[in-house]
């Protein structure tokens, strides 16, 4: 920690753990509050290609049926939904405390394949970049906004936040206003990583609506 850090009021940025109240392992499963069984399936499973691996009832509340979705990486997506709720058509509007967005990952190779499959399904999309990662934006049936993501370079998973912290430092150190594949490399070669750059499209920059 530099001296201008130490007497700075803003939060550390750093990989390092805390000294905190406890450290936790990792994310198990997100849960969202659903519409109904076969709109949730038809966007999850039948659009981002998620298999259902689990369904029963919600353990508080029977009448309420739980679906686990597995986005590939071992954790998991689920849904609390109930027959006959209908799907909101409309766009979001987020309270404090809500879900904004939430992520995915993609392999870049794959990008005119998702834009083709969101097309042909009817979902409309953003594509921006992201600075450090290249980004599709869509919504699925009842309006939560859904980001499909792929870094610009490749990143280890168990190393990922040490990177993106140093690429942070580097971005300073530039006085960028935000981080660029350039710190993202420069992170990568100091911390002695490949640096694998992925083959991706111009896009703009922009927040698409995202507020």
């Amino acid at each position: 920690m530099t001296d201008e850090q130490a007497h700075s009021t803003d939060p550390l940025v750093t990989a390092d753990l805390p000294a905190s109240a406890f450290h936790v392992t990792g994310m198990d499963h997100v849960s969202i509050i659903g519409s109904n069984v076969e709109d949730t399936i038809a966007f999850y499973r039948d659009v981002l290609g998620m298999p259902l691996v689990l369904k029963q009832p919600n353990l508080d509340a029977p009448n309420i049926t739980h679906l686990f979705f597995d986005p590939g990486d071992g954790r998991m997506l689920t849904f609390f939904v109930k027959e006959g709720r209908e799907s909101n058509t409309g766009r979001l509007r987020t309270p404090i405390g809500g879900v904004h967005h939430i992520a995915f990952r993609f392999d870049p190779e794959r990008l005119e394949e998702i834009r083709a499959g969101l097309e042909a399904h009817g979902y409309n999309y953003n594509e921006f970049d992201r600075g450090i990662f290249h980004s599709l934006y869509t919504t699925d049936h009842n309006g939560l906004v859904i980001e499909l993501a792929t870094d610009k370079y490749e990143i280890p998973d168990d190393r990922r936040g040490e990177v993106l912290a140093l690429a942070q430092q580097k971005r300073l150190q530039a006085g960028a206003a935000f981080a660029k594949g350039e710190h993202l490399e420069a992170a990568l070669e100091e911390l002695g990583l490949p640096v694998e750059r992925k083959s991706l499209p111009d896009a703009q920059t922009g927040t698409g609506g995202l507020d």
